[in-house]
């Protein structure tokens, strides 16, 4: 059975040494997106998402996210016609997704030339090297959605390379996990590092397939504070691993309440159009709860 000891080692942050790559990452791509000359008269903004924004990254999982963000045009949605109460017009400018994607690639290849893998669907990836880690860049544009009450929530639209959008809300999702790990008294970002570590080592092991990282920290911010806050480690992850199989068995509820979110409150955690599925958390805590030895 895996030992207090064992399971408070695993409660930290990334080494200060991975630490430092991934600022020394965040800062050049930062850079390299300032110097690119075609972005001088576009309005735009890079910051890092994802477990390294929130702080809850580990050794194996220490690649950075980073969004570059055209606020040139926005993209907007409403619940219901006529909710939008704004009257900004067609956008006439050259920032198309395509452009703004094609000229991130070239301003990225001018900084890390023979690193840059701009072929997947979403991301364009900054390979690592001695002194940096591994980087998913994520070109994005500003994206409103119009509630019926006329009232709004921000976010960012990502379009796809080839077809298809995202639509993300990584304000939010920092927000809200910040919330939550100072009312837990800093035990949610915690346990969702343990989680990860384990989840690494099984992977390893094949003792269970290998599932999103931000899917972890999604899963363990569904836990109620009151079990994150026990007051041993080896109760709080017993804890949280019995509400994640108890609570992604069955199917999914159909009383709105009852449903679990995402850390950014703003997307349900299981639907059809999630990477992931009630199965996948499910598998996850019992494979976990097998792992660290917590018994029958």
């Amino acid at each position: 059975m895996a030992t207090e000891e064992q399971l408070t080692g695993w409660t930290g942050p990334s080494s200060d040494t991975e630490q430092d790559k991934q600022d020394r990452t965040d800062r050049m791509i930062t850079d390299a997106v300032n110097a690119h000359p075609a972005f001088g008269g576009c309005s735009l903004s890079v910051y890092p998402k994802g477990s390294y924004a929130n702080q809850t990254n580990v050794r194996a999982d220490s690649d950075v996210d980073i969004v570059v963000q055209c606020h040139e045009c926005q993209y907007w949605d409403e619940a219901e016609p006529g909710a939008r109460n704004d009257t900004a017009g067609i956008y006439q400018g050259i920032w198309t997704p395509m452009k703004f994607r094609s000229e991130l690639v070239a301003a990225l290849q001018a900084k890390f030339p023979g690193q840059v893998d701009a072929s997947g669907s979403t991301a364009i990836v900054v390979r690592s090297s001695s002194a940096r880690v591994d980087a998913d860049v994520v070109p994005s544009f500003n994206y409103r959605y119009f509630f019926v009450s006329g009232s709004y929530r921000d976010g960012t639209k990502v379009f796809k390379n080839g077809a298809g959008s995202v639509v993300n809300w990584p304000v939010q999702h920092l927000a809200m996990g910040k919330a939550k790990d100072a009312r837990t008294n800093g035990r949610f970002k915690q346990a969702v590092r343990v989680l990860k570590r384990v989840e690494n080592l099984m992977v390893q092991a094949g003792a269970n397939r290998e599932v999103p990282s931000c899917f972890m920290e999604c899963l363990v911010y569904n836990v109620p504070d009151s079990i994150l806050l026990s007051s041993t480690w080896i109760d709080t992850m017993k804890g949280v691993l019995f509400h994640v199989w108890e609570g992604t068995g069955g199917a999914e509820p159909t009383e709105a309440t009852e449903r679990w979110l995402e850390v950014n409150e703003c997307k349900w955690l299981f639907c059809s159009a999630q990477k992931w599925t009630r199965t996948d958390g499910r598998d996850l805590a019992q494979a976990a709860w097998t792992y660290l030895g917590f018994g029958s």
